[in-house]
């Protein structure tokens, strides 16, 4: 299994911008479909965004496009999720995810997971 970890969670107004990482550890990222995932206190884990493998195809939530965007640096092995316009229905853990083949919106697909990192949006 690959390991992944998160980082760039912080704390910011509304209206803020922030971009997570999501870096691969263990296997080549271009082998692999990358989620983004969050989850507020007290709601279930839904799927932000993701990046499917070969195709480079990108999907997103209803709640964040035109907001994110997901993109990915095989050479680097590493998942980008640059957010603009943050409102504060964006805080929540945020978690990416790895699966082979192509992206799927339901968690249950995921096999590898990251620790999470924190985005609080707030005045």
């Amino acid at each position: 299994q690959v390991q992944l970890v998160e980082s760039g969670g912080d704390s910011v107004q509304p209206g803020g911008s922030l971009r997570l990482s999501c870096r691969i550890y263990g296997d080549f990222l271009g082998d692999y479909a990358i989620g983004w995932f969050r989850q507020a206190p007290g709601k279930e884990r839904e799927v932000v965004s993701c990046t499917g493998s070969s195709s480079g195809s990108t999907n997103y939530a209803d709640s964040v496009k035109g907001r994110f965007t997901i993109s990915r640096d095989n050479a680097k092995n590493t998942v980008y999720l640059q957010m603009v316009s943050l409102i504060p229905e964006d805080t929540a853990v945020y978690y990416c995810a790895a699966r082979t083949y192509s992206c799927s919106t339901d968690v249950r697909n995921f096999g590898s997971w990251g620790q999470g990192t924190q985005v609080t949006v707030s005045s």
